[in-house]
């Protein structure tokens, strides 16, 4: 593949900002694993095997992903939109290559998986395989989130039971259960689900007469937000990654 065309399916531009981003010496390959620097290229079509490849693009190094798939540590006060109403997007949070990188020859950028809420924190995942994003929103795979809720009033036995045996929402005459609920102290619960409907867990706290007072998303599937990655932050899966989401 030329390296301009790596560079445009990476989302740094069209092909023509590209080669001249090229000329103009901003590019650098990575010839090998153990490169401590890269060679810098200034010849648009030079041919690359584009899988493996590690970029330095503008001073910042850029390996090379057929798909895009990251994780984001989603902060308060952001929305899950790229047309927010009231508080910034998430996708302001992340680099202009994830959000220009193209689609069916439109630029559309890799997309959330589901949504949270803007006082919602936690674990988001991004990507622009269209596959991926369906797989995991479909209510057939069932794929595990585990919330950690504060609640207003004390937790006890009852309320537990009753979320995991199913609580009735007023949209639905079927009983949504939990798939696991633990009181891990007197306001702090965690609460694992299988199916993601609107406002789902402040609907099904409520419903067991206590309220939520903040929430945070620590797991999708077998992956866990990790301790070291700040709100606001973000950083690619890897193949390991992925396979503990898919479980």
């Amino acid at each position: 593949m030329q390296l301009q065309d790596i560079l445009y399916s990476q989302g740094f531009g069209t092909r023509r900002v590209c080669a001249g981003m090229i000329q103009q010496g901003l590019v650098g390959v990575y010839e090998s694993n153990q490169a401590l620097a890269p060679v810098i290229y200034t010849q648009a079509a030079t041919e690359f095997i584009a899988e493996g490849l590690r970029l330095r693009v503008q001073g910042v190094d850029w390996p090379y992903h057929e798909k895009a798939y990251v994780m984001l540590h989603k902060p308060s006060a952001t929305e899950c939109s790229q047309k927010p109403s009231t508080y910034p997007s998430v996708y302001t949070l992340l680099p202009s290559a994830l959000r220009l990188r193209p689609q069916k020859g439109a630029v559309q950028g890799v997309q959330a998986v589901g949504r949270l809420d803007q006082d919602t924190t936690g674990l988001l995942l991004l990507t622009d395989d269209g596959q991926f994003i369906h797989r995991m929103n479909s209510p057939r795979h069932h794929v595990p989130k585990v919330y950690e809720v504060t609640v207003k009033h004390p937790l006890d036995d009852t309320q537990v039971a009753r979320l995991l045996a199913g609580v009735v929402l007023d949209d639905d005459p079927k009983p949504v259960r939990a798939a696991a609920a633990e009181a891990v102290s007197s306001h702090h619960l965690r609460l694992t689900l299988t199916e993601g409907k609107y406002h789902q867990v402040k609907r099904m706290v409520a419903a067991v007469s206590n309220r939520v007072e903040a929430l945070h998303r620590s797991q999708i599937g077998g992956l866990r937000l990790p301790d070291d990655l700040a709100p606001g932050q973000w950083r690619w899966l890897s193949a390991a990654d992925l396979a503990s989401i898919a479980g």
